[in-house]
């Protein structure tokens, strides 16, 4: 929790961290992005483990890289995606924790 004297600098990041959550707060996204989560995967494996369709998949991960979220590399046909900063690592820990299976809502 953020204590008084950290406000002013809180302050001064709140658009940028507005802008990532507008941008992670779109299902499909919050999906890639989780499946990311254990590493590089290619949009054929994100398919699969998120079960969204591969034109939307393709526009999604075009957002969140445009956003800087997660990186592109191309192998011959293969288009692989990675998470691109450590912050949404932890963004998506905490998210699991607060809203995962194991989530207690009544504390």
């Amino acid at each position: 929790m953020p204590k008084p004297d950290q406000l002013p600098e809180l302050r001064e990041r709140a658009s940028d961290v507005a802008a990532l959550l507008k941008t992670m707060s779109h299902p499909n996204r919050l999906l890639a992005v989780c499946a990311l989560i254990e590493g590089e995967k290619s949009v054929g494996t994100i398919e699969a483990e998120t079960g969204v369709k591969q034109p939307t998949l393709s526009r999604d991960l075009a957002r969140l890289r445009a956003e800087g979220l997660v990186t592109a590399r191309r192998d011959s046909k293969t288009v692989y995606y990675s998470i691109a900063d450590i912050r949404i690592n932890l963004l998506i820990d905490a998210l699991c924790n607060a809203f995962g299976p194991d989530a207690d809502t009544n504390e």
